[in-house]
């Protein structure tokens, strides 16, 4: 039996890289994964030529001696193929994702066809043959050793991810401003996201100093992969670069994640966040998400238009905001919450996406909006993330 490995395990680790397998290619193979043992695990990879994923299972192996390989099949292998090892074969992912995931929580028992590239696989009673192809086919993964190297803690890193990445652009029209710019100086990193709408800004420590200052705009979809991959066992993520900026290695404890690195000049952020307000409205975090959300249903007829009311207390008393919206042939909503107010009466109106978005990945309890005038943009911050900022560009709206 070339591999044993629990089925649970099995099914794990290929939905783990089956997010990297490319749904339409012009390269079929890259709609494979790629089975290969490494010492005592059982090694999965997955690409779509823009990010790789591998990972390591537990897994008992039997090795396969490139002697035992016949002739006729042997000669299908590149003289230099770096995938063989003790075996190797890239199968059709979805097909065989689907089938694992069918399977009984028993042992999975995988031998290796080297006749026909493939593999027959048992599990429980269920007997299964997959056709596939030789490894030397499948795409070599970039190898990042060499480069700048990174220590972030895992869960600060997974909620900076969170509060930045959606903001980034959704549509190629500006290839730059679909990636985060990562910037890594001494013991600090810092990620920035812009769609030419918002703008979101996170800080955070380093587990150390970096080796060196740099800064680099990595795919939005390539960090949110990450994110979902932190585990709870992962204390830190190691982010490696290499040194011509081209790609990226993210490392958790038994996950591997390599991308290509977006290139071009990402904008100065740093002048985009307003260096003053005039008003400073703080509100319970959850009443504001709330009003917000009541608010979306009317703005969906309303060009997604709504509209803040920040209106200060006499005589030093709290005050409150209203959280307006309205469509002509549909109707109007309003929500009043309590609200502390730091200068004068002040309004503004933003898109309800914009700001449903950045209020959903907020928590703890409080948030604060700084605006200066309609027509100028509104700062978000969160008062248990010292280091976060979100800007958001206004609408413009009859008042």
């Amino acid at each position: 039996m070339w591999v044993t490995c629990l089925q649970e395990n099995l099914s794990r680790g290929l939905a783990v890289v089956g997010r990297a397998v490319a749904s339409r290619a012009t390269l079929p193979v890259t709609q494979n994964v790629l089975i290969q043992p490494d010492g005592n695990r059982l090694k999965l990879t997955a690409t779509n030529l823009e990010i790789a994923i591998s990972v390591w299972l537990g897994a008992q192996i039997e090795a396969v001696s490139i002697d035992s390989i016949p002739d006729k099949t042997r000669g299908d292998l590149c003289p230099d193929c770096t995938h063989f090892g003790e075996g190797a074969v890239t199968i059709p992912a979805r097909t065989l994702i689907d089938f694992i995931n069918s399977m009984p929580d028993r042992k999975v028992e995988i031998d290796l066809n080297t006749e026909a590239w493939g593999i027959n696989l048992q599990c429980a009673n269920y007997t299964a043959s997959f056709y596939g192809t030789k490894p030397c086919d499948f795409p070599p993964v970039p190898s990042v050793e060499d480069g700048a190297t990174a220590i972030i803690p895992a869960e600060s890193l997974k909620g900076s991810v969170e509060r930045v990445a959606f903001a980034a652009a959704a549509d190629d029209s500006r290839p730059v401003l679909t990636g985060v710019k990562m910037d890594l100086s001494e013991s600090r990193y810092t990620l920035a996201a812009a769609d030419g709408f918002r703008l979101a800004v996170d800080t955070g420590e380093l587990s150390g100093e970096t080796e060196a200052e740099l800064g680099v705009i990595i795919p939005a979809r390539t960090l949110s992969e990450v994110q979902r991959l932190v585990g709870d066992r992962d204390k830190t993520v190691e982010i490696k670069i290499t040194e011509s900026r081209g790609q990226a290695l993210f490392k958790l404890q038994s996950v591997e994640v390599v991308t290509q690195l977006v290139q071009g000049t990402f904008p100065d952020y740093e002048k985009l966040i307003p260096v003053g307000h005039g008003t400073v409205v703080t509100v319970d975090l959850q009443d504001f998400m709330q009003a917000t959300r009541a608010a979306s249903i009317f703005a969906r007829d309303g060009s997604g238009i709504i509209r803040l009311f920040m209106n200060p207390g006499e005589g030093g008393s709290d005050g409150e905001m209203k959280v307006q919206s309205r469509a002509e042939e549909v109707g109007d909503n309003e929500g009043v919450i309590p609200a502390k107010i730091d200068g004068e009466e002040s309004r503004v109106a933003f898109n309800s996406k914009f700001l449903t978005d950045v209020l959903a990945v907020l928590d703890g309890d409080e948030v604060s909006l700084e605006t200066t005038t309609p027509s100028s943009p509104g700062v978000v911050r969160a008062g248990n993330h010292a280091g976060y900022t979100h800007v958001v560009m206004p609408m413009f709206v009859q008042w």
